[in-house]
């Protein structure tokens, strides 16, 4: 270092910001933990050596003990027991009593892995079984003459002599397999003898009963038989039919049997070892057992067993066993085999309320678990169904989708609502009496159950019995209606343990009564419904319609606003669950709106209830209707789900709105249009698909010009503006939807339907449907009304909706009278030869059709005849003309889309094709008319105009719409809404003569214009415009 003139040490500082004797002590104390650690762990390690070595000392010593007894025996008893004599009662009294060395013995040197002790315990166990059929007392055997003072040390060798038997069984079961589920007849088989040992020692008469039976309990003895039984089924490809009980049933009938008792002091098993998670869980329990079923049924056993699922199965369905396969997981097989064994449960007279809730929850908590089930015919879930993850779905066995499906029938689902709701269905509940929490808890454990069960099984598994087999229907009404008219819903969290606490109260009971209330309108006949009136009355039809609105009015409007605004807490895995909020209210707004539309198809058929009852108040302001024509908005995913809650005219307003915005998206076309056509009137339909048919989407959205060709050849005079395409419109179609063409047919009320017989007549029918449905597109999406009165049935294929009886009448009132005769038929059915076949007649050509597979051979019956009811109904309502439909749907949707028509219903549908039937409105025409050439407003030759045509007939009134407008019928929402507006103009100089006088009036389709001559009297102006709105001379009077 160089010197720099400051004789003073500078001190060093450490920049670390610790002095070296805190960094050191630091390091010392690091040392010292890890230090301390090291000798922890040379401590734990000695310590576990010596157990280790202490375990292995003593299992040797154990093994030597019992090696050494084993010696002994066999010096005694000889190797397989050759030299023990225990038949007659001194000698099996030397084997068996309490001074036996023969027991004691063998019961410490016993191992289950040793074939040579399995051998000395078979011949032990056939001699005590020789004995006890030729002498009978077992507890002298064992305890001698006194069992009261040597009873410890017997009940011990008992337990420990059961024990090892089910052991030897249960660890060689595999190469027993074939003889583990045989009868016990087999009495010189190992396995036999071995269970019918066990059977003995637990017989239900003897002392130590409850010791033994509570010991193998405790042993996991539900584990032992589940393996025994897993083994004895693998071989077995479907189940044999055996003449008796096997040996292993009588040993579980036995144990289950003794630990159902109301008197048993067992004590309490674990859930995983439980009766319900170990032999409950096996595939197809009650096929592999058969008569253990009928025990279980017989002696109530489901009762106490179900109760016991019930109290601590919601928090061990994980832990069930899925060692049978992952085709076959625990939750599904317990599902199946308790569903199978429910039904006689329930339908015992002394079947306490509280059995049925124990099922209700057991089963919903497992249907929770249970991967959303196709059925088999490939049924379509609906949108807003919840389904497993994908990872879940491959892992249920077919057959076991079955069972489940199966077991959920008529006779459950009866004997479940009589057991939960007897009470109520016999004494009957009115007026205005709060629920009581028994009832609201049988309607919140059943809803609950339902619920899951419409999310995944197939519905057809479940409605049919629902709606005509049990009393749900009404029970749930008048729940729902005594809540409704108190303005009081209860809280089912409180009762219900998995039912989410934040439900409103009226959600679960509407998502479920719903669903099975529209499924008995599909059978529902109109004398039923309107004289009769069933399910329900008339009244209380109106009063479901106001519960059913206001609560889809709050499902799409009130409640998405509350939970937009909140942010959700839950896990992912929650939106899955079924029983979850979201779940209950997409399922809910599914199915009220569906119940409310078909209600309103009701309605319309015969009215019952004003129209204005399906719609909400809310939605009839400006501001809604504005909000809808935006699109993308509440307004319009509202008008999407539930349109009848709109008023019919402002869905015209927005549908009208949806139309000017298509055609403003496709853009301007060319003044010149590119399609025109010429088209003879002689021979109109031929022309027409010849050239039109072939026409794209694009070219179906332009101006389609025509000009007609009269029957002489000669072009027709007049340019086309629009109403000559108006006036074609309205004569393709009086030719083509003509019956005479054979293309439709109509009915006795002279409305048309596709004929199903339309391949016979025209060979490419097909494409002629497909060609007059996007002709109807073209003169919906043009705003032209035309008059085709289709028949019901055929419009709700615009909606694709399916019909069902109650449309039947007006195709086939025949029909529909002989299927009412069979519905309400109280003899056999069977005994009328009838099978699931149809004979078809079109044309002379007879058909016989099956209307499922195997038909011929199925005979109609009184459990099936609903079934055949519906599906005759719907082979001729629907399947029969499927093609034609699809055809025709297919060419009217080319310009008019799904989601537009789906804004009416069939009634409606049909307004918007031939507007309304009612008279033609004079005086809205009036206001709505301007003048010119001289005319106002106030001109005598224009009052005297209105005068005329207000005295003229309704058919003179249209034909002179159609004279000016090229259609009879006026717009849907007024004339304020023809384009363009109607004008009269004056057809004369102002030095009018008499030769303009005399003149007729003439008209401009194309601009709605009437050229009217200034005629001087009533009479005059009458007998002009009656003679020029008759003459049908085309467009020549222009």
């Amino acid at each position: 270092m160089f010197f720099t003139g400051d004789a003073s040490t500078r001190r060093r500082v450490d920049l670390g910001g610790r002095s070296s004797k805190e960094r050191d002590r630091q390091v010392l104390l690091e040392q010292t933990r890890l230090e301390r650690k090291r000798r922890l762990g040379l401590r734990q390690q000695s310590n576990a050596a010596i157990k280790i070595q202490k375990c292995f000392r003593g299992r040797k010593a154990v093994e030597m003990a019992r090696l050494k007894v084993r010696e002994q025996f066999s010096s005694t008893f000889g190797d397989h027991c050759q030299k023990a004599d225990c038949v007659s009662f001194c000698q099996a009294r030397h084997c068996f009593g309490p001074d036996s060395e023969f027991l004691r013995q063998m019961l410490f040197f016993f191992t289950a892995n040793n074939n040579g002790d399995v051998s000395i315990l078979l011949e032990a166990c056939q001699r005590l079984l020789q004995y006890f059929e030729h002498n009978g007392s077992i507890v002298s055997l064992f305890a001698g003459s006194d069992y009261s003072s040597k009873h410890s040390l017997v009940e011990h060798r008992v337990k420990k002599l059961a024990y090892i038997c089910l052991q030897a069984v249960f660890q060689n079961r595999n190469h027993l397999a074939n003889q583990i589920l045989m009868p016990s007849k087999y009495s010189t088989m190992p396995t036999i003898i071995l269970l019918e040992t066990v059977a003995c020692l637990i017989n239900p008469g003897l002392p130590w009963v409850c010791k033994v039976v509570d010991y193998l309990l405790q042993r996991k003895v539900f584990s032992l038989l589940r393996g025994m039984v897993l083994a004895g089924v693998q071989n077995l490809k479907t189940p044999e039919s055996r003449g008796s009980a096997s040996s292993l049933e009588h040993v579980v009938i036995l144990i289950t049997s003794h630990a159902g008792q109301d008197l048993c002091c067992c004590s309490n098993v674990d859930p995983r070892w439980s009766f319900s998670s170990q032999i409950l869980t096996i595939p197809f329990l009650w096929h592999h057992l058969p008569y253990f079923k009928e025990v279980f049924s017989a002696r109530g056993l489901g009762k106490y067993y179900i109760h016991q699922m019930a109290s601590c199965l919601p928090s061990h369905v994980s832990v069930l066993p899925n060692d049978a396969s992952l085709e076959y997981p625990g939750y599904a097989c317990l599902l199946g085999n308790l569903l199978e064994a429910a039904s006689v449960a329930l339908s015992e007279r002394n079947c306490a309320f509280n059995t049925a809730v124990d099922f209700v929850a057991v089963s919903t908590s497992l249907l929770e678990a249970l991967p959303t089930v196709k059925s088999s015919a490939g049924e379509k879930l609906a949108d807003n169904d919840v389904t497993m993850d994908e990872e879940f779905k491959e892992t249920t066995n077919a057959d076991l989708e079955r069972q489940i499906c199966s077991a959920i029938d008529s006779c459950l689902l009866q004997h479940l609502v009589n057991a939960l709701f007897g009470e109520t269905l016999h004494t009957g509940i009115s007026g205005r009496d709060e629920p009581s929490n028994e009832e609201v808890e049988a309607i919140g454990a059943v809803c609950a159950f339902l619920h899951v069960t419409f999310s995944t099984l197939p519905l057809a598994f479940v409605m049919t019995g629902l709606a005509y087999r049990t009393e749900l229907v009404p029970v749930l009404w008048n729940f729902i209606k005594r809540c409704h008219e108190n303005q009081r819903w209860p809280v089912f969290s409180k009762q219900i343990a998995h039912v989410p606490g934040d439900i409103p109260g009226w959600l679960l009971p509407l998502a479920v009564f719903c669903p099975v209330y529209k499924h008995m309108l599909m059978i529902v006949d109109n004398e039923e419904f309107y004289e009769q009136e069933k399910p329900l009355s008339l009244r209380d039809t109106r009063c479901l319609i106001i519960i059913l609105k206001q609560a889809l009015w709050q499902l799409l409007w009130t409640i998405p606003t509350h939970a937009s605004s909140q942010k959700s807490s839950t896990s992912l895995s929650s939106s899955h669950k079924k029983l979850s909020v979201e779940s209950i209210q997409n399922r809910s707004r599914d199915v009220i709106s569906k119940l409310l539309s078909q209600l309103q198809d009701w309605n319309n058929r015969r009215p019952f209830a004003p129209g204005i009852d399906f719609h909400s108040q809310e939605a009839m302001s400006e501001t809604f209707v504005s909000q809808a024509i935006l699109g993308n908005t509440r307004a319009s995913e509202l008008l999407k789900q539930a349109p009848f809650l709109v008023p019919f005219t402002s869905r015209v307003r927005i549908f009208t709105s949806m139309l000017a915005a298509s055609k403003e998206r496709y853009g301007p076309h060319h003044a010149l249009p590119r399609n025109q056509f010429k088209i003879r009137r002689n021979r109109i339909l031929e022309d027409a698909f010849n050239q039109l048919s072939m026409l794209s989407e694009e070219d179906l959205r332009g101006p389609i010009r025509v000009t007609f060709v009269n029957e002489f050849g000669v072009e027709e005079a007049g340019i086309d503006g629009g109403g000559i395409f108006k006036d074609f419109m309205e004569n393709i179609t009086q030719t083509a939807f003509d019956v005479q063409y054979g293309l439709f047919k109509e009915t006795a009320d002279h409305l048309l339907y596709p004929n199903p017989g339309s391949g016979l007549i025209h060979e490419q029918h097909l494409q002629f449907f497909h060609f007059l449905g996007s002709l109807l597109g073209k003169a919906m999406y043009e705003g032209i009304l035309v008059d085709i009165p289709f028949a019901t049935f055929f419009l709700s294929k615009f909606k694709r909706k399916h019909n069902y009886l109650h449309d039947l009448p007006s195709l086939d009132p025949e029909l529909y009278r002989h299927l009412l005769f069979l519905k309400h038929y109280e003899g056999d059915i069977s005994e009328l030869e009838l099978y699931f076949v149809i004979v078809t007649n079109e044309y002379g050509e007879q058909r016989e059709e099956e209307l499922l597979p195997g038909g011929k051979e199925k005979r109609v019956t009184n459990d099936n005849v609903i079934q055949f009811i519906h599906l005759i109904s719907n082979h001729r309502l629907n399947y029969q003309i499927r093609h034609q439909s699809s055809h025709f749907l297919r060419g009217f949707e080319q310009l008019i889309q799904k989601e537009w028509i789906e804004m009416f219903n069939e009634h409606e549908i049909q307004l918007l094709i031939s507007g309304s039937l009612e008279s033609i409105d004079i005086d809205d025409l009036r206001s709505n008319a301007h003048y010119s050439g001289g005319y106002h407003p106030h001109h005598h030759v224009i009052e005297m105009f209105w005068e005329v045509l207000k005295s003229f007939s309704l058919e003179y009134q249209k034909k002179f719409l159609k004279f000016v407008t090229g259609c009879s019928r006026g717009p849907l929402l007024g004339f304020k809404y023809l384009e363009p507006q109607f004008c009269i103009q004056r057809a004369a100089p102002l030095n009018v003569s008499e030769e303009d006088l005399d003149r007729l009036p003439t008209s401009a389709t194309c601009m709605n214009l009437l050229k009217l001559p200034p005629y001087k009297n009533k009479e005059q102006m009458q007998t002009k415009l009656m003679y020029a709105i008759s003459a049908d001379a085309g467009f020549d009077l222009s």
